[in-house]
């Protein structure tokens, strides 16, 4: 049974051609005797037949452990390009009391922006709302203001020339 799927197959192999990284039907391993011989028979394929699709086989398999390898390392580059925008602020709430929040919530945003090296608008709009999540809702418009006043100065200032002429 098995060498009668084999025997078709060798025949599909030489009706179909070799692809265009194949051998291109040059490697013969069997003598013209062979050759002849298992022409006769149509039970069993002859050797270079089976060489060829035992090339063919490995030539695919080749191929396509070199695509799998490219693919894991554009899935590796891309995850590491991930990581590396990825910025993990660490923050601790604490619960204060203060005669001026605003001067209080302005220090503690410029600390968190010059600690963490916030630059990025992404993340800028996160810390901004994790003041607003984590403060009472009477706190939002001051919160607000002083965040516009401090990435205002920050930024702004970073435009100018250090030095003027």
């Amino acid at each position: 049974m098995q060498n009668a799927k084999a025997a078709a197959a060798a025949k599909k192999q030489k009706l179909k051609g070799c692809s265009a990284l194949c051998c291109s039907c040059r490697l013969s391993v069997s003598s013209s005797s062979e050759e002849a011989e298992s022409s006769n028979s149509d039970r069993y394929p002859t050797i270079s037949s089976l060489t060829h699709a035992m090339v063919q086989e490995r030539l695919d398999k080749m191929i396509r452990e070199r695509e799998e390898a490219k693919n894991e390392e554009r899935r590796r580059r891309r995850r590491a390009e991930r990581e590396e925008k990825t910025k993990f602020i660490v923050m601790i709430a604490m619960e204060k009391s203060s005669n001026d929040p605003r001067e209080d919530f302005r220090e503690s945003i410029e600390q968190m922006i010059m600690a963490n090296r916030i630059h990025d608008t992404k993340d800028l709009r996160r810390l901004l709302n994790y003041y607003v999540s984590m403060n009472a809702e009477e706190y939002h418009g001051v919160i607000l203001e002083v965040f516009h006043e401090v990435c205002s100065n920050f930024f702004l200032s970073c435009k100018q020339p250090l030095y003027q002429v």
